[in-house]
């Protein structure tokens, strides 16, 4: 597998294990900084590279009344200024092809929604930034479909290319989490992410809202580490219970370096056992 190199960071093959982590929404330009600023710090105690993400909009809200974010010009203004405070590189959605080439005037990283996985006009245009392209994979998607969502992007002669797996839909407002597909993402060549704290909503199952199990956050990442993933999504804030959005399966934020530490030392198991079991050469 070719890495894929984002800034001074690359995720896949034999790097470390990444993070991309940050608020769901942007809540207000001091927040995302200040969140951010926090994530930096924590990421140089850990020593592990780190993606901030957030969303200048969030077009998939349950309720029309929900809150969305500050827009595309704001919303880019205020990671901008992350950006260059922080010195972090930054991931966001977007939702429309037209909002592709701002965004990536500013993001280092494009992510598609799941949702929007297979739209074509989307993806292509995504890749013609030349941008690192995050898509995750449609809760209604086996893994192996994503073969073609690979194939509309490299066909844009964008090789910088990342698969996140973040739960598949089973059964009335629930997600599940196959560890098989993590393997099965990874034969199509391309480092593979686990989106763990969006793989614990339970869609629609709040009144207006997306509910979720952030409770699960720890043994469902340590189970996806092990399993054999390339980075790690989550989504923090400082005060779960009051985020503006998918606030029922956010971690702690306080959380976020202990639970990294551990990860850490599972990948280095999971790699270690994975380098063991590949047979030796035979003799000649």
């Amino acid at each position: 597998m070719k890495p894929v190199v984002i800034g001074d960071l690359s995720i896949g093959g034999d790097a470390p294990l990444a993070f991309i982590v940050g608020p769901c929404v942007i809540e207000s330009p001091q927040h995302a900084l200040d969140t951010a600023s926090t994530i930096r710090e924590i990421a140089r105690r850990c020593n592990v590279p780190v993606i901030f993400k957030a969303s200048y909009d969030k077009a998939n809200r349950t309720s029309r009344t929900s809150f969305r974010g500050p827009g595309l010009e704001a919303g880019l203004a205020a990671l901008h200024d992350v950006k260059q405070r922080t010195g972090l590189p930054i991931l966001t959605d977007i939702h429309e092809p037209a909002h592709a080439a701002a965004a990536a005037q500013v993001v280092d990283v494009l992510q598609i929604p799941a949702f929007l996985c297979r739209q074509t006009d989307l993806l292509v245009a995504a890749a013609r930034t030349g941008k690192a392209v995050n898509v995750k994979k449609g809760q209604f998607m086996a893994p192996r479909d994503m073969r073609h969502v690979v194939t509309k992007v490299t066909a844009e002669g964008n090789e910088r290319l990342l698969l996140t797996e973040r739960g598949v839909s089973f059964g009335y407002n629930n997600l599940a989490v196959d560890m098989r597909g993590f393997p099965m993402l990874r034969e199509l060549g391309y480092p593979v992410v686990f989106d763990v704290t969006h793989s614990l909503q339970l869609p629609g199952g709040g009144d207006g809202v997306t509910a979720g199990l952030a409770e699960y956050i720890e043994p469902l990442a340590s189970a996806g580490v092990a399993a054999g993933v390339d980075a790690v999504f989550m989504e923090v804030h400082q005060h779960p219970a009051s985020a503006r959005s998918d606030a029922a399966n956010a971690l702690r934020l306080d959380a976020l370096e202990p639970l990294i530490r551990k990860l850490v030392r599972i990948h280095a198991i999971a790699r270690e056992t994975a380098i063991a079991a590949v047979p030796a050469e035979a003799p000649r």
